[in-house]
Parts: structure tokens; C-alpha cells; sequence
């Protein structure tokens, strides 16, 4: 079943896949990672113009890396806002930078945030190994 915002983009030639709703009725839709740029400045002139999350994840070990984006509409007097969740399924070259290693192309300042910048490997991939210590560091 195909929810609105699917209808809307399909009318347009606008290539997707809908992968149906969420458990709170949240559409998802999947898009090719070239298509990125074009699509996230098209929902912003139709209304989405506030990211609530970014987040990505592994699908398999050595396959392909998810990132996804949940957006959303809101409009001045409504009471409900409208939402919608956009999967991008890359191959290993792009993640979340810091957990998963992907990297964007023509990001002004792509650096380690949660883990020290010396970190080897990506901690939330299915094929990372965990190193057997770990350095206490003093936190002053």
C-alpha cells in the first residue's frame, strides 16, 4: 500500500520504492543514494523542512549499510504534523561516519564525535572485531 507522499513522488516520475508504513503510520520510503540531494531539497520546498532523525545501521555483515532520515512537515496552525522516513541503502563506502564509517560526499567536516579520532574500525558494524583491551584514560 502506498501512502500519499509515494502517490505524490510516482505521479511525478520521481523514482522510489515504498516500503510501506511503520508501526505509528509513518510512510517509508526507499531512495538510490544519487538521488539523495535532489529528493531532500524536493521535500523541503513541499513542506519538510525539519530532520527529527538521522540515524543508519548494518543490513548484514558485509552488505550493504542503511541510512535513514525521518522528516518532518510541520505547518503553523495544525495540530498533527505529517512525517515520513526516507531509507537510503549504500554499499560500504557511505555510513554514519563515526559508528558505521560512512562518509558523505562534500561534507564540510567529516570527524570522529562519539569515538577518540585514533579509533580503528567501525564499533557498530556486524563484521567489527572487538579489540581485547581497552586504554582508561584520564579525564582531565
Amino acid at each position: 500500500m502506498q501512502g500519499t507522499l509515494s502517490v505524490w513522488r510516482a505521479k511525478r516520475r520521481l523514482v522510489h520504492k515504498s516500503l510501506g508504513f511503520d508501526y505509528p503510520g509513518i510512510e517509508t520510503l526507499q531512495i538510490k543514494p544519487e538521488d539523495w540531494h535532489s529528493v531532500a531539497v524536493i521535500l523541503y520546498v513541499y513542506g519538510y523542512n525539519y530532520l527529527r532523525s538521522q540515524c543508519a545501521y548494518d543490513v548484514a555483515p558485509g552488505g550493504l549499510l542503511a541510512s535513514v532520515y525521518h522528516l518532518t512537515r510541520i505547518e503553523y496552525g495544525v495540530n498533527q504534523a505529517e512525517e515520513v522516513c526516507i531509507k537510503v541503502f549504500t554499499h560500504r563506502k557511505r555510513e554514519s561516519y563515526d559508528m558505521l564509517g560512512i562518509t558523505y560526499d562534500s561534507h564540510p567536516r567529516l570527524k570522529r564525535i562519539l569515538m577518540p579520532e585514533s579509533w580503528i574500525g567501525w564499533p557498530l558494524r556486524k563484521d567489527y572485531i572487538a579489540p581485547n583491551f581497552y586504554e582508561i584514560q584520564d579525564a582531565y
